[in-house]
């Protein structure tokens, strides 16, 4: 299974958050809808295969590493 399918099974399940940092293994439509519907701003980088690239926060993507509960 595809990292962002099995995460938007966990979907429902996150704490509240303002953003979702992820790999390019996350980047999709759906799974991208998901967030925006729930209030949360993804910062994904685009996959090579998305003929037309996203943009995303690369600072703070670079804090990826970073875990953060408020």
């Amino acid at each position: 299974m595809s990292d962002h399918r099995g995460a938007a099974l966990m979907l429902p399940r996150l704490p509240r958050a303002k953003e979702l940092l992820g790999d390019k293994a996350y980047d999709s439509n759906r799974f991208r809808e998901a967030l925006t519907e729930r209030g949360i701003q993804p910062c994904i980088p685009s996959s090579k295969s998305r003929k037309v690239p996203l943009p995303y926060d690369k600072t703070l993507y670079r804090q990826r590493h970073r875990i953060e509960m408020v």
